[in-house]
C-alpha cells in the first residue's frame, strides 16, 4: 500500500482502471487490495485487513457474513475467501511505497 496517492492515480483507482482480481470461491492470499466489490451476493468465509487488528474493539470475524450484491469494502485487504458469490478485488496501483 501506497504512502502517497497523486491526484491522478487516485481517479485511475476510483474508476476501476488498474489491475484486479475476479473472483468466486478461490481463497486469495498475500494480496494488497484497496476496495473489494461484491457483484453478486456473497459469502464471506474468510477476510484479513491489514491494521484491523491495530483497532480497540476491531472484530474483524464479524465481516465472516453474507454481503448483499453491492456491498463494498474498503481497507487494505490482505487475504479473502468466498464460499458463494463473485465479487472484483481492486489492487492498489501506484509505485510510490516509501518516502
Amino acid at each position: 500500500m501506497s504512502l502517497i496517492d497523486n491526484n491522478n492515480t487516485l481517479l485511475r483507482e476510483q474508476l476501476g482502471k488498474g489491475k484486479c482480481d475476479v473472483i468466486a470461491t478461490t481463497a486469495m492470499t498475500g494480496k494488497d487490495y484497496y476496495a473489494v466489490h461484491f457483484v453478486k451476493t456473497s459469502t464471506i468465509t474468510s477476510i484479513a485487513i491489514a491494521g484491523a487488528t491495530e483497532v480497540t474493539g476491531s472484530a474483524i470475524a464479524n465481516l465472516n457474513t453474507t454481503v448483499a450484491a453491492g456491498t463494498v469494502i474498503y481497507g487494505r485487504v490482505t487475504a479473502i475467501n468466498l464460499s458463494a458469490g463473485v465479487a472484483i478485488c481492486y489492487y492498489e496501483t501506484d509505485e510510490k511505497t516509501s518516502e
